[in-house]
């Protein structure tokens, strides 16, 4: 009888044991990956916050020469940075040496010098501005400086009727611009700007639009709370156009200054820079965002987008009628080996989030034989319209039908609210808070459950093990 019994315990251990075993191959490393991937989040989280005038006081480097040390083959910055945020004060307040126009694009930027010798590329907040071409008279009244309307937002411009009777209901007047007109000798147009605000939605196509500057720090942050680490830094700053940078500009950048009234513009050198669509300051104080250059010794590749669009009208790229297009990708180098898919693919993740529709190419380090990362560069086509899900931008991800462990497990600890609040909180400290509308934040939980759908789908239709790709490919500094 006791031998029985212990026949029967052996066996019974035996069983367990070949269950843990089981357990082990099958779920152990998800469950470890998952445990990593959870502390990364807390770590975030802890750090997320940044303090306002930061400075640099337990080394005698530069900001410049922190940040330059931080990057590396596979991040711009590491996921541990206590000087993040006295980097980020510096380049909102350090003096500027020099400013010239930007360098090649299709969008209107300045480069700048600020003390120290590091470059930064500034971009202008935007607004449309319309003069008064007629020279006789506008509603009984003749063209004079105050007769210009400075209409709030980016291209497409508001028409000059709803600009008009948006002033005067500002001015709180009683007329339409119709009424207005009929009755010229009843009503005035207040020669005042309304304040700029975020809230400007820009329609049309997703990639419509000037360029938005707190698109490029909105997105620097988002780059952060991901745990991606593979964008430039970015902070909001207010440049003081007359004071800061005309002293030190170049001839070039010089001879694209004009006035409007009281305002002081510029509208630079670049593909679409034209004289009269300028960037116009309040006065003479310029917002705009300031995104620190990398360091020379990393030199960039500019590469194709193998998911670009056309950008012309009846003319659809491969991807957009060929759903097996993501075979062909993955024989074609760098894609067919090493991390540049799964780098792709996050950031068609990271795209859809902020609804940037804009990534026609993008640009690694030199060299790399496809192990550098993908470098999340010129963001500035986000945030345009927070109603508009472009699910195109998740092409990569739903025709290839892989995603990182890692990335999954940080959307996944991002879900119900807490990637808004996170945003909130990480832009907090920034010069040009808010950086983002309730409405924008809002869409970044709305689209984030759009990803995860996805996923999900991706899961059921191939099997998780076939959807969820281990690659923690750490590759160590020079």
């Amino acid at each position: 009888m006791k031998l029985k019994q212990r026949v029967v315990l052996l066996c019974a251990v035996l069983f367990l044991l070949g269950l843990a075993k089981v357990f082990l191959l099958d779920g152990g490393e998800g469950s470890a990956a998952s445990r990593r991937d959870l502390r990364a989040f807390r770590k975030m989280e802890a750090n997320l916050a940044l303090a306002k005038g930061a400075r640099l006081t337990h080394t005698l480097q530069s900001p410049w020469e922190v940040a330059a040390q931080w990057v590396g083959p596979r991040e711009v910055y590491p996921d541990e940075t206590p000087e993040l945020a006295a980097v980020l004060n510096a380049l909102a307040t350090a003096r500027v040496e020099r400013a010239d126009v930007g360098y090649k694009g299709t969008q209107l930027k300045a480069l700048l010098v600020l003390d120290g010798g590091q470059k930064v590329v500034f971009k202008p907040k935007r607004r449309c501005v319309f003069h008064c071409e007629s020279e006789t008279t506008l509603f009984g009244l003749p063209k004079e400086d105050d007769i210009r309307f400075v209409k709030t937002g980016a291209d497409p411009c508001w028409s000059l009727r709803k600009y008009i009777n948006f002033t005067l209901w500002i001015a709180e007047s009683a007329f339409t611009v119709d009424e207005a007109a009929s009755n010229p000798g009843s009503s005035h147009v207040v020669a005042a700007r309304p304040r700029y605000t975020r809230d400007y939605v820009v329609e049309g196509e997703p990639y419509a639009g000037y360029d938005r500057h707190n698109a490029e720090i909105a997105a620097f942050h988002l780059d952060r709370i991901l745990g991606f680490r593979r964008a430039p830094l970015v902070v909001g700053r207010f440049m003081n156009l007359r004071t800061e940078i005309k002293p030190v500009a170049t001839d070039q950048l010089l001879s694209t200054f004009l006035m409007h009234g009281n305002n002081t513009c510029f509208y630079g050198k670049c593909y679409y820079c034209r004289e009269t669509e300028p960037a116009c300051a309040e006065g003479d104080v310029m917002e705009g965002s300031v995104t620190l250059w990398l360091p020379d010794v990393w030199p960039l590749q500019k590469h194709r987008h193998p998911w670009g669009r056309t950008y012309r009208e009846g003319k659809l790229a491969r991807w957009e009628y060929d759903e097996s297009y993501c075979e062909a990708v993955k024989k074609m180098p760098p894609y067919d080996a090493g991390p540049r898919l799964l780098d792709v693919i996050d950031t068609a993740i990271f795209d859809y989030l902020i609804g940037n529709a804009d990534r026609h190419h993008y640009e690694s380090f030199q060299d790399d034989g496809g192990a550098s990362m993908l470098i999340l560069l010129d963001n500035a086509k986000s945030f345009g319209n927070p109603a508009l899900d472009e699910r195109s931008i998740l092409a990569p991800l739903y025709q290839c039908c892989m995603v990182r462990v890692s990335t999954w497990n940080r959307l996944n600890l991002l879900k119900g609210g807490v990637l808004s609040s996170v945003m909130r909180q990480a832009t907090a400290h920034d010069p040009a808070f808010p950086v983002l509308t309730g409405p924008h934040l809002a869409a970044l939980d709305r689209r984030l459950n759009g990803v995860l759908a996805t996923v999900r789908q991706c899961m059921e239709t191939q099997g998780a093990d076939n959807t969820l790709i281990e690659d923690r490919m750490n590759l160590p500094h020079p």
